[in-house]
């Protein structure tokens, strides 16, 4: 690696992913820019996971299988094995949307007299054939602060990376949700948030199980309430609020 730039630590986590893990190493690979690890987290899978991925691994690969506590417990161990620059979050099935986005990112931050905190963008959703269908319902906003969340979580975790320094674990409190929390908390200790006004990431599109949605949608409003109070946060979801006492 070239220490004069910086890197990017790509954290993926994994639990019997065979039918989606390959893109997502084939596109980590394929980056035109080299300055990169890759940390793979894995549940101690019991399908062809692993097998893909130490047949396709290369030097920057760091594979770990073990079982824990879940997505976040995992995600946080990714963190702690992390020495890049900055964090990346890519699951499996997603990719970069184009081979040279890393380095699209860090020809910009050349201009730049000192490196962002954060750096974020759009995120597009495909299907199972890599075939675009949309952008993202939420649209990454021309300026992003911690405040921007009380209207949901406008960039999605993907295209949300943060500086390493900067990074603190996911709260395990919260099973379908941490990451929102854990995004909202990262730009209240961030000084310099930079939009890329890139699209960074293919998103997979995958069907929504019910009851996690539910749960999911309860977790996040009482993580807005957290930060925002109750009184804002009904009034401007009150939408989802009926629907969640329905």
């Amino acid at each position: 690696m070239n220490e004069s730039l910086p890197t990017f630590s790509i954290i993926t986590v994994t639990y019997n992913a065979e039918a989606t893990i390959g893109v997502t190493l084939q596109s980590v690979q394929q980056q035109t820019y080299k300055n990169i690890e890759h940390i793979i987290i894995d549940g101690a899978s019991k399908d062809n996971t692993i097998y893909i991925l130490e047949k396709g691994k290369n030097a920057n690969t760091i594979i770990i299988s073990e079982p824990d506590k879940g997505l976040y417990d995992a995600m946080n161990k990714g963190i702690h094995l992390a020495k890049g620059t900055y964090l990346c979050f890519l699951n499996a099935g997603d990719t970069f949307h184009e081979s040279d986005t890393l380095e699209k990112i860090v020809k910009d931050l050349h201009d730049k007299k000192e490196l962002p905190d954060i750096l974020y963008g759009q995120t597009a959703i495909v299907d199972a054939e890599r075939h675009f269908l949309h952008m993202r319902h939420h649209s990454a906003p021309e300026v992003l602060t911690w405040k921007s969340f009380q209207q949901g979580m406008l960039v999605c975790h993907q295209a949300f990376i943060l500086k390493r320094s900067l990074a603190e674990p996911y709260n395990l409190q919260y099973k379908y949700s941490s990451d929102f929390d854990w995004c909202i908390r990262m730009m209240k200790k961030a000084g310099i948030i930079s939009n890329t006004h890139l699209t960074l990431i293919d998103y997979l599109e995958e069907g929504m199980t019910t009851s996690h949605h539910k749960a999911s949608l309860m977790e996040r409003l009482q993580i807005m309430a957290k930060y925002y109070g109750w009184c804002t946060t009904i009034v401007m979801h009150l939408w989802f609020v009926i629907r969640l006492l329905k």
